[in-house]
């Protein structure tokens, strides 16, 4: 699933083609909104919040989560795209552009002064207007749960995904499974969030060591078994969440982090 500062650029990159221009198409292809035609009216901005996305259109607001699966594409009118045309879910065209949301997770259109209705329940956004006193106080609400679980859960902090949370751990030194309550300088592992997901908003590639290079971007994501870029330890991997449901890989170093 995408990650906080993907999204933002998705939303940026969106925004800068087709915010401010007036829709000379729009075909949503979601049973439920099939009949929304919102051809004419002014495409006000695209902004991400936390993981999701919200193109403001006349008085609507197309709310939309890429899950899994999802992507928005840019295309230039008449040009091909590159993914089948059955995975469309909607296709938004302006004069210029044809942008197309492809295997969507979330498609709804909400009145832009609902738009809390859907979105409202996050936790500040860390790639917008945050709230550092907030954050904190809902990350440290729940001391007993694992600082890995706090991260990633979106009501504390909006934006957070599997990568970051795990990379937050490794460079915080704590194990993703240390209680809240034992992070010696939360608001110092909040702060860290923000830096990290600003640092990669406006980029494709993401780095969390400084190095870009493939295999040295990630301290601890995904490199099960290959040696800590630190200290040479191999680096484990298990499995965390509040439920069972919502269990994510985790990784980490044993020595590192403790």
């Amino acid at each position: 699933m995408p990650e906080g500062d993907t999204v933002w650029l998705t939303a940026d990159n969106l925004n800068k083609a087709i915010g401010g221009q007036v829709l000379t198409g729009c075909d949503v292809r979601v049973p439920a909104f099939a009949t929304v035609d919102l051809t004419g009216e002014t495409v006000h901005d695209v902004a991400s919040r936390g993981k999701h996305l919200l193109h403001h259109i006349g008085d609507l607001t197309l709310h939309t989560h890429l899950k899994m699966e999802g992507s928005w594409h840019l295309y230039r009118p008449g040009t091909p795209w590159r993914r089948p045309a059955h995975q469309a879910r909607v296709i938004l065209s302006t004069a210029d552009w044809v942008t197309v949301g492809f295997s969507l997770g979330v498609v709804e259109f909400v009145p832009t002064t609902d738009k809390d209705d859907v979105v409202g329940y996050l936790g500040p956004d860390l790639l917008g207007d945050f709230d550092a006193t907030l954050a904190l106080a809902r990350v440290t609400a729940s001391p007993e749960v694992p600082v890995f679980v706090a991260l990633l859960d979106q009501r504390n902090l909006a934006g957070i995904g599997n990568v970051y949370a795990n990379e937050l751990c490794f460079l915080r030194g704590m194990l993703p499974t240390r209680p809240v309550s034992e992070d010696p300088d939360a608001a110092a592992t909040v702060a860290l969030a923000k830096r990290l997901l600003v640092a990669n908003r406006g980029r494709v590639d993401r780095s969390t060591t400084g190095d870009l290079r493939s295999g040295r971007n990630a301290w601890v994501y995904g490199r099960a078994g290959k040696p800590c870029l630190r200290c040479g330890t191999r680096i484990r991997r298990g499995k965390l969440g509040a439920t069972a449901l919502t269990e994510r890989d985790t990784y980490w170093c044993p020595r590192c982090q403790t």
